[in-house]
């Protein structure tokens, strides 16, 4: 325990940004064949260092089969909220969900990222008796516990019941029970995040298990019975208040990044494919006259490409979706960053007018016709993925994994794990960075990234920057 508040924690977006680099950056390991169990990399990311770009450090687990996804720390600087019961608590454990398993490790980063180990793990079967869900899908840390959202209900399929968020304590890691009083019309579930002095969460719907662990199901998809609604809810009487459908044929609305800065009651979701036309999307949402309002701001139109160049699920396409999989929003709110999966291509918008995105930089790599190598010369398969982003705005990282049998149907030729790195101009830009290629042990593949001391899709903020 800490006599003041964590130094990593900060009031403000602004203040963050001012905040000291990273110098290690953590990366989830998933094996997609289940022969070894997933890991967590810590990967050296100062400049200068011998180790550069190395794993300098791996934890792996006991299990296998966990398919790790999002990940998150046990306190942030959601903390220094004034409802906050745990006044000096610090940034020290990460929270690992298997969304395959259901079972959640606890990783201890003191004193020393290079020797951070497993602190607890907590089985399956706590996760289901005291909530009634499955599948824990992201964490965030708020100011009274950790939140997980889960993309299962009950039973061995998930689908014994909707999915929600449950709460953990972020002291004793013990699973205390489902965070919904009422959630309306709420019935899949993905991504979840939050503007808290305004009091209300967002979350969006992806789909329920048997659509998504086998791989994707193309007759659901062409269906339109993927999630395609955004719900906004009341924080803390933890009710549904209001649910906007997109739209049927924008199926899959999965990352939702609200503005750090809390005087702003905006925020962005990514759409991944319209069934009409292939392309993806971004909608940007926002309050007004006391009512949610979701509007199309940004669209990103398909690649042509010959048959012999796709896979057998696109081959009656004639062309690449370009499959918006993950988006990241800086810290100052100006720059969202958007990965285009499928293409090979990350996009950065300037979002300075929430409501009219300019496309302000874009770099490709890898993607499904394009196979761009690295400037390096490296290749890199798939297209980029997780992303996450410095505090200061001036690196963009990102991995290549969605999802083990996704993976699979999009890239049959396999997906080695790969991390890579873009430097931002001043007024926007991105460059790869050559030094910066982490190719990671035969058989994983690479998901999320989170940065020591936090990063952009990580803290929420309770006072405005100045």
């Amino acid at each position: 325990m800490t006599m003041r508040p964590d130094p990593t924690f900060h009031a403000s977006p602004k203040l963050a940004m001012e905040a000291p680099a990273e110098n290690f950056a953590y990366t989830l390991l998933l094996s997609p064949d289940f022969s070894k169990p997933d890991a967590l990399a810590v990967i050296d990311v100062k400049p200068g260092s011998p180790t550069y770009s190395q794993i300098v450090h791996t934890v792996t687990m006991p299990n296998k089969g966990d398919e790790f996804h999002h990940f998150g720390w046990n306190a942030c600087s959601s903390a220094l909220s004034p409802l906050a019961g745990h006044a000096f608590i610090e940034r020290r454990y990460l929270i690992i969900p298997g969304l395959r398993s259901s079972r959640i490790y606890i990783i201890d980063t003191k004193p020393d990222p290079t020797k951070a180990k497993i602190h607890k793990i907590i089985e399956p079967e706590e996760v289901f008796k005291k909530t009634g869900y499955s599948r824990p899908h992201t964490i965030h840390c708020g100011p009274d516990g950790i939140y997980v959202s889960t993309l299962g209900g009950g039973g061995k399929d998930g689908t014994n019941g909707p999915p929600g968020v449950f709460i953990m304590d972020c002291e004793t890691f013990e699973v205390l029970g489902r965070w919904e009083i009422d959630r309306g019309p709420q019935t899949l579930h993905y991504d979840f995040w939050w503007n808290l002095p305004r009091d209300y969460m967002v979350t969006s719907e992806w789909a329920l298990p048997p659509q998504f662990e086998n791989g994707i199901v193309p007759e659901d998809l062409l269906a339109n019975k993927y999630g395609h609604r955004l719900h906004f809810w009341d924080l803390r009487a933890r009710r549904n208040v209001q649910t906007i459908d997109l739209g049927a044929n924008h199926q899959m609305a999965l990352e939702v990044r609200p503005a750090h800065d809390p005087v702003r009651e905006y925020g962005f979701v990514g759409v991944v494919v319209d069934t009409t036309n292939l392309e993806a999307s971004i909608w940007t949402w926002w309050r007004e006259g006391g009512k949610f309002h979701a509007e199309k701001t940004a669209t990103i139109p398909p690649e042509p490409a010959p048959k012999e160049k796709l896979p057998p699920l696109l081959q009656g396409f004639g062309a690449v979706p370009p499959l918006v999989t993950d988006i990241d929003l800086s810290m100052d709110d100006r720059f969202l960053y958007v990965s285009c999966w499928g293409t090979g291509e990350m996009r950065q918008y300037d979002v300075s007018d929430p409501r009219k995105p300019k496309l302000a930089g874009s770099v490709h790599i890898g993607g499904i016709a394009r196979r761009t190598p690295h400037p390096n010369s490296k290749a890199f398969a798939a297209g980029p993925q997780m992303v996450e982003i410095s505090r200061d705005g001036k690196r963009v990282y990102w991995t290549n994994s969605l999802y083990s049998t996704w993976d699979d149907q999009f890239y049959p030729d396999g997906v080695p794990g790969v991390e890579v790195m873009v430097n931002v101009g001043r007024n926007g830009g991105l460059e790869l960075d050559k030094d910066y290629f982490v190719s990671f042990p035969d058989g994983y593949r690479a998901h999320q990234i989170r940065l020591e001391g936090g990063d952009c899709s990580t803290d929420s903020f309770c006072y405005p920057s100045v």
